[in-house]
């Protein structure tokens, strides 16, 4: 367990998440990890890094939650993880990388269920970057040079892999403000403003938290 502030990013495809998320790193002196993280937990695992890209946040019809986390709890090295499918081992390895990354150092991290695997941190912000669907289909547009129908398309595609995986893997669900510590709109704030209140926002839990610890001690 650390002390380290770690800043998760849950986001709509098309919301600006991941640009939000580099620039809060930047803002905090940090890094931001999104598709690095794919490369450190392939690194870690000595499994190959395509295997992660390919699995990379969908989900799979034969994951069996109890039998991951007993796995995890029992580690690499024991003979139930040598034996385990390849999706699970490489959710647990990224499970595991995501765990590695915040005991080292304050970082912010995009997706994969890091709100979820850092649950038990202390000071972990998880956030929920949303949208307006006009301004998400806009900025796939530009980003990916589709066209309108095409960047509905993969908006609609993107957010349902995403959803069904991390509500898949984790106890909570995709989206729901009841998930997260803030939910926020990137077209109603634009993404400096986006990064200013969650700045604003770790440094009101971080000292609502202390107020609690002292009132708690009295």
């Amino acid at each position: 367990m650390t002390d380290n502030l770690i800043i998760t990013i849950g986001r709509q495809c098309g919301s600006g998440g991941k640009m939000i998320g580099t620039m809060l790193a930047e803002r905090m002196g940090v890094k931001c990890y999104d598709k690095e993280l794919l490369a450190l937990a392939a690194k870690h695992s000595g499994l190959c890094q395509e295997l992660f890209e390919k699995h990379d946040e969908r989900p799979t019809s034969s994951f069996l939650y109890s039998l991951v986390m007993d796995s995890y709890s029992m580690g690499y090295t024991s003979s139930g993880f040598a034996d385990m499918p390849l999706n699970h081992k490489i959710f647990l390895a990224q499970f595991d990388t995501i765990k590695k990354l915040a005991n080292e150092s304050s970082c912010v991290i995009v997706g994969r269920c890091a709100d979820y695997a850092l649950e038990e941190y202390p000071n972990v912000v998880s956030v929920f970057i949303t949208g307006n669907d006009e301004d998400k289909i806009k900025r796939l547009m530009e980003i990916y040079h589709l066209s309108e129908s095409k960047a509905k398309d993969a908006m609609i595609k993107t957010d349902k892999q995403r959803s069904s995986y991390y509500n898949y893997y984790s106890n909570k669900k995709w989206g729901d403000p009841r998930s997260y510590d803030l939910c926020l709109n990137s077209s109603a704030t634009g993404p400096d403003g986006a990064v200013d209140v969650i700045l604003n926002f770790a440094k009101v839990k971080q000292a609502w938290k202390h107020k609690k610890s002292e009132a708690a001690g009295k």
